[in-house]
């Protein structure tokens, strides 16, 4: 199959009037001039890896916003409790249906590709299902129906706090043991054997949630290369309580007491010194970055001029969903770190085009953590997957090559994209 852009963006800058053909399985084949210019259309980039999902949190997004009159009752903690008692109430049909229509509306703004951490194992009253991955296959089985590809990552979740024995509002999600989590683990890998939209890898819900430890032989004994993501140090709560407890901060005893390298990407690091951003860093390790849940929970602001100065990567995740828009994720990264260090140059790298040194490094930190292996955007040899951007917008029309990315990423809405292609197949199309 065939198909004709009026440009592609690689790493290294755009390609005008090019094709690219594809075989039956959409990998492809060539890429090369258009024969006729005329007959290209859109824009090519490639598609986004949404790197952090808790699908089922989309049920829940935009109602956590109610508060008492009294201000300062309110915060991650108290979200968490909303969040609970929907995981408590959802049957395995309601969990597919609610991540088949997040999925779809993934692509629809452009994401090829959804790194799910999975942490609803058992039903509710705490008990596994007769397959225990009874919850896994069916996040496989929406990511099917919507097309996007998916690396499934069944969370190890064991505590319920430092030194703590799990609540009873966590029943659903806790494997007792490595033992337990071991075997959860290869029957998720077996299950995304039989979808050639699935992969695995593998996921630690955060030092607060598993026995340090355990953390310790899971990073060493479990997973060969498949992808590793944790949380950490996402809330100031969960810094203080670790110091008590460990007598560290989360990353100061993360990269102290584990083997940490480009496999590992850890979720939020949102309270992250200086000194432990450039240890990240220097470590290979990438971060995952949740920019519109990170600020709807009140998180913080990630320290990312000094971990990208350290020459950090990073990617984008959406995490509970109240923002499915890669391109709002990418802004609202942006405009945290220019309110706080009043400077407008934060996506720094190899390009003067801050819109294209975002999506090189959201791409190459994406492809780390879903698991895959590529060296460009777009390669003969690799699957195609591509966010297609409409040629027809006026702001388009009257934009060159040379500010094209930064036009895209810094003035774009959902009706600029003219549709998304997962694996060679245009999933959207024409909205």
């Amino acid at each position: 199959m065939d198909f004709q852009f009026k440009a592609i963006l690689q790493s290294d800058g755009w390609l005008e009037n090019t094709r690219i053909s594809t075989d039956k399985k959409g990998v492809i084949t060539s890429i090369g001039p258009t024969e006729d210019p005329n007959d290209a259309s859109g824009y090519a980039i490639p598609g986004f890896r949404n790197c952090h999902s808790h699908a089922f949190q989309y049920a829940m997004a935009g109602l956590a916003e109610r508060h008492g009159k009294e201000s300062g009752g309110d915060d991650f903690w108290g979200w968490r409790k909303t969040m609970y008692e929907l995981a408590l109430s959802l049957d395995p049909d309601q969990v597919e249906a609610i991540a088949a229509m997040l999925y779809s509306e993934l692509v629809r703004h452009g994401y090829t590709h959804v790194s799910e951490f999975h942490y609803l194992h058992h039903d509710k009253d705490g008990r596994p299902y007769a397959n225990p991955a009874e919850m896994g296959e069916r996040l496989i089985a929406a990511a099917e129906t919507a097309g996007i590809n998916i690396t499934l990552l069944p969370v190890f979740y064991q505590k319920g706090g430092f030194g703590k024995d799990p609540l009873p509002e966590q029943r659903r999600f806790i494997s007792p043991d490595l033992f337990d989590y071991a075997s959860l683990l290869q029957r998720t890998i077996d299950a995304c054997s039989e979808s050639e939209l699935a992969r695995a890898g593998i996921a630690v819900h955060s030092l607060r949630g598993v026995d340090p430890e355990d953390v310790v032989r899971i990073s060493q004994e479990l997973g060969g290369e498949l992808p590793f993501h944790i949380h950490i140090s996402e809330q100031i709560k969960e810094v203080e309580e670790c110091v008590g407890h460990l007598g560290a901060r989360p990353l100061e005893w993360f990269l102290r007491n584990v083997n940490v390298s480009d496999r590992f990407n850890l979720v939020h690091a949102t309270h992250a010194t200086d000194r432990e951003a450039r240890g990240i860093a220097k470590k290979g390790a990438n971060v995952v970055l949740c920019p519109s849940t990170e600020g709807n929970l009140g998180d913080g602001l990630f320290p990312l001029k000094e971990f990208q100065d350290a020459g950090g990567r990073w990617s984008i995740g959406t995490d509970s969903h109240v923002g499915l828009n890669p391109f709002e994720e990418l802004r609202l990264l942006d405009y945290g770190q220019r309110l706080t260090n009043h400077r407008r140059d934060t996506f720094t790298g190899e390009s003067e085009s801050s819109g294209e040194n975002a999506i090189r490094s959201a791409f190459f930190a994406g492809v780390k953590a879903t698991g895959e292996t590529t060296s460009e955007y777009f390669e003969v040899g690799k699957p195609l997957n591509a966010c297609v951007i409409r040629d027809d917008h006026p702001l388009i029309e009257a934009t060159g090559l040379g500010s094209l990315a930064d036009r895209i990423v810094y003035a774009s809405g959902p009706a600029w994209v003219k549709g998304t292609i997962v694996n060679g197949k245009w999933r959207v199309e024409n909205g």
